[in-house]
């Protein structure tokens, strides 16, 4: 006579945020729950926007073990954290909450994502590159380090606000030291006239279909240019950046391999990002012609 099975209860967590009917994050991390076999069961939570805490305390209160948080609550979820991981710290923000027995834990998988992205899928290695990063705001802000630790020969800031990015190359300096990169930042006059190995851009502009301001020849045919941001299309600045010779991709492949690392800190498990961007690329192939035909 066999053994009875044990049901197994999944454990929840959400993304939270205002808006946040439009995230990707449920679909991603059901992906990630059957690939792993981890009992994980993953929805939205709408916060107003004046109810973060509030609105998280009652989710743990219902047995909630983990949450993504997304605009515009970062920042109060740094506050709401008992810890911090490093690269929490020294990005100012949290985008990824755990609740266990030592309290609420606070960590920021941005910038691994965005490393991950870069050096996995898409094949561009770090170590000793020149790295232009454009924007001195909260996502260039969560990038820098996790950056910084892939030991690039130079990295430069760059902001339309000088005193912006001149800050973050204050904040980071001794990180930069330590890993034997040159930390440079200014304002735009401050892009070198000549192609970088990788240009991040990490402003909002593509929001807007705005071109951050950036030095033409800083583009070249080895030049992998990145947008944080993703859309159906391609971004005014993948656009730009073709037009120009140079490699372009977008953010979609960090919002993955962020929801990978989050995954990683709640559940000790790594998941594979790669089919599920290919996954996500396919679907967002799909919305375009149909938004085409």
């Amino acid at each position: 006579m066999s053994a009875p099975q044990v049901q197994t209860q999944a454990d929840r967590y959400a993304v939270i945020g205002n808006p946040v009917a439009h995230s990707k994050s449920p679909f991603i991390h059901a992906r990630f729950a059957a690939q792993t076999g981890e009992a994980v069961e993953y929805d939205r939570l709408l916060a107003p926007l004046d109810g973060f805490v509030e609105t998280v305390r009652a989710f743990m209160a219902s047995g909630g073990r983990g949450l993504n948080v997304t605009v515009p609550f970062k920042l109060e979820a740094y506050a709401l954290a008992d810890t911090h991981s490093a690269r929490a710290a020294a990005a100012g923000a949290v985008n990824t909450l755990r609740f266990d027995a030592d309290g609420i834990y606070g960590d920021n998988t941005d910038g691994v994502g965005l490393v991950r992205d870069i050096e996995t899928n898409l094949g561009v290695t770090l170590k000793g590159a020149r790295v232009l990063l454009l924007g001195a705001g909260g996502a260039a802000r969560g990038v820098v380090l996790p950056l910084l630790e892939r030991g690039p020969r130079c990295l430069a800031i760059v902001n339309r606000t000088a005193s912006k990015a001149e800050g973050l190359v204050a904040q980071f300096a001794a990180a930069a030291y330590e890993a034997g990169c040159t930390l440079t930042g200014g304002g735009p006059d401050a892009v070198d006239p000549y192609p970088y190995d990788v240009i991040v851009n990490a402003t909002a502009g593509s929001l807007d279909a705005a071109l951050p301001d950036c030095d033409d020849r800083a583009f070249g045919a080895a030049t992998l240019a990145y947008d944080m941001m993703y859309a159906a299309e391609p971004t005014v600045f993948m656009r730009h950046a073709q037009s120009l010779g140079a490699r372009s991709a977008d953010g979609l492949g960090m919002l993955v391999e962020q929801a990978a690392e989050s995954f990683y800190v709640w559940r000790g498990v790594r998941p594979d990002g790669a089919p599920v961007l290919a996954e996500l690329r396919a679907l967002l192939a799909g919305l375009r012609a149909a938004q085409k035909a």
